[in-house]
């Protein structure tokens, strides 16, 4: 974990899998162009897993921290929590929806998908905020319209709305 005056973030997004957080850290590391791989913990003797498997694995996406956990089978991850990637293009959009709904993934509405470890993401165009809140209510239900109809959000048929 990235330590800042001797202190950590304040806030670090803590990630419960069953058993593969050091393979979903490092498929999100090749995923994310500014990332990394910080500590690696192993559980000891006495511990709840097999001593010397990977207890947690902390990471660096984008200057966001997390840690991923090897916990175990009994919490899964669900919609009512799902990270925003914001996008400045039609391709960049496009990259991050393929890479995180390939071997796996799974598309939703709006944006929104999971990816092959059921963690969901938000894959949006920067420019979403000003196209759904535009000064004429018209252009800004139409475009709301727009999106609901879509998967993965396309930029061109969102401003064409």
């Amino acid at each position: 974990m990235k330590i800042e005056n001797n202190h950590p973030k304040k806030i670090t997004p803590f990630l419960w899998f069953d058993d593969q957080a050091e393979e979903a850290v490092n498929f999100y590391v090749s995923v994310f162009k500014n990332s990394s791989v910080g500590t690696v913990n192993h559980w000891g003797e006495g511990g709840l897993g097999k001593p010397g498997s990977v207890l947690t694995v902390s990471f660096t996406l984008e200057d966001q921290e997390f840690v991923a956990l090897n916990g175990g089978p009994q919490f899964k991850f669900t919609e009512a929590v799902s990270f925003v990637i914001n996008c400045d293009s039609q391709d960049e959009i496009d990259y991050y929806w393929n890479k995180l709904t390939a071997n796996g993934g799974e598309e939703s509405r709006c944006g929104w998908l999971k990816d092959k470890y059921g963690l969901s993401w938000q894959v949006v165009p920067t420019i979403l905020p000003q196209l759904l809140h535009s000064i004429d209510p018209a252009k800004s239900q139409k475009a709301i319209q727009a999106m609901l109809q879509m998967r993965k959000l396309d930029i061109a048929k969102l401003q064409e709305a």
